[in-house]
């Protein structure tokens, strides 16, 4: 059975002028659903939910879109927009499907600026982090969006429950993820590396893993590592296809939340080649 997808059309209502544009997930959403892909309505996450990966006081900033910057701007409604996309996440983790909506979440740390970055790349919400606190079991979180998740990480850095794993592009916004450090396993790659060099690195970073510990997997699924987007690692739909097969042979519940990825078309087609392997 195939895996279901978390959508709603909200989270096409804002940002049509923004890089990170209603229309990169409304070309996704058409191309999943020529395919034949069941679709769920998210429901907004519980402010508890929240707090358990924010501090209170950004989420009074967010409610009063007192958190503009170049790259994140405070559009009218956008706590409400984020508490949806978190949501979609939590529905995402509960019956490991796919998140699909915006904003995306990964750069977002417990204050919003996370690990010194200056710009919160997007991201109001952790949505998967959100996700993996409100499961509370032993999960592993493997990042395969082109940039590195430096607010997951700074979430999850020491928690004996989780395991992040981050394959990105070095050097690259936001400047972290340079070295592994404790339970947070970083696998910076030169850009354009391509397929071969890709799928060598993450098959070695999942044998660093002790699966017997680990209950859930939790992918950040960002698309911006394709060939020719903003942080291209020179992959291509079959390379999603591989990861797809990879895990899927983990035999482990597995979700995922959309991260990245810029060009729509490239999008769908890729959810599509990385979800064949699980139904």
């Amino acid at each position: 059975m195939k895996k279901k997808i978390i959508f709603s059309e909200k989270c096409l209502e804002y940002g049509s002028w923004h890089i990170e544009s209603p229309q990169r997930v409304r070309k996704a959403y058409e191309i999943l659903k020529e395919r034949g892909y069941e679709f769920v309505t998210p429901e907004p996450a519980r402010e508890e939910d929240l707090l358990k990966v924010h501090d209170p006081d950004y989420i009074e900033l967010l409610k009063k879109g007192a958190i503009e910057d170049p790259d994140t701007p405070a559009y009218e409604n956008i706590y409400e927009y984020a508490r949806l996309s978190a949501g979609a996440a939590i529905q995402a983790a509960e019956i490991q499907g796919f998140s699909l909506m915006r904003p995306p979440g990964h750069h977002a740390g417990k204050y919003g600026i996370a690990l010194g970055a200056y710009t919160k790349g997007f991201c109001y919400i952790n949505n998967i982090a959100v996700a993996v606190k409100h499961l509370n079991r032993p999960t592993l979180i493997l990042d395969i969006d082109g940039h590195h998740g430096n607010g997951t990480q700074e979430i999850f850095q020491g928690d004996p429950k989780v395991v992040y794993v981050s394959l990105h592009r070095h050097p690259h916004y936001p400047g972290t993820g340079y070295y592994s450090e404790a339970n947070c396993l970083n696998y910076p790659l030169p850009a354009d590396c391509g397929e071969e060099i890709y799928l060598k690195t993450f098959q070695e970073a999942l044998k660093k893993v002790d699966m017997q510990k680990i209950e859930v997997i939790a992918v950040s699924a960002g698309f911006d590592a394709y060939a020719g987007d903003l942080a291209s690692l020179g992959l291509a739909e079959r390379t999603y296809y591989e990861i797809g097969k990879m895990l899927a042979a983990l035999q482990k519940p597995t979700f995922f939340v959309l991260e990245g990825g810029y060009k729509g078309e490239n999008i769908g087609r890729a959810i599509d080649a990385l979800l064949k392997s699980f139904g």
